[in-house]
């Protein structure tokens, strides 16, 4: 599968659960929703972003497909620090910050796969 339609789906998917059954969403990323009912918002907020920048992305051409790629690189990339922070300030553990991080990082590789079969 072409990588630009396979990560837009993928983003689609995974933000069209997390709009729908944020609580889903949060089981998945191992968030406790019980503890912090807050997640089902921040989980809405997520969703309704990777909905967006899959489908911008998946309906765009040429050089704004491209830079919208980069953008998403950047975006996988904040989540994935964002991850990494979550766990040094013991806000999650290390096995939930994996779950947090891995996805981002396979959503970065992807998209670098995306921008080189571009060229």
């Amino acid at each position: 599968m072409n990588p630009v339609i396979g990560l837009s789906l993928g983003r689609i998917a995974v933000g069209a659960v997390a709009l729908a059954s944020p609580e889903t969403a949060a089981r998945m990323f191992q968030l406790d929703t019980a503890a912090n009912p807050q997640v089902s918002y921040v989980a809405r907020l997520f969703g309704s972003r990777e909905v967006a920048l899959g489908l911008v992305t998946l309906v765009s051409r040429g050089r704004a497909q491209k830079g919208l790629i980069g953008l998403g690189i950047l975006v996988d990339a904040a989540d994935a620090g964002t991850g990494y922070l979550a766990m040094q300030d013991g806000t999650v553990s290390r096995k939930t910050a994996m779950t947090l991080i891995g996805p981002a990082g396979g959503a970065i590789a992807a998209g670098l796969v995306a921008l080189v079969r571009r060229r």
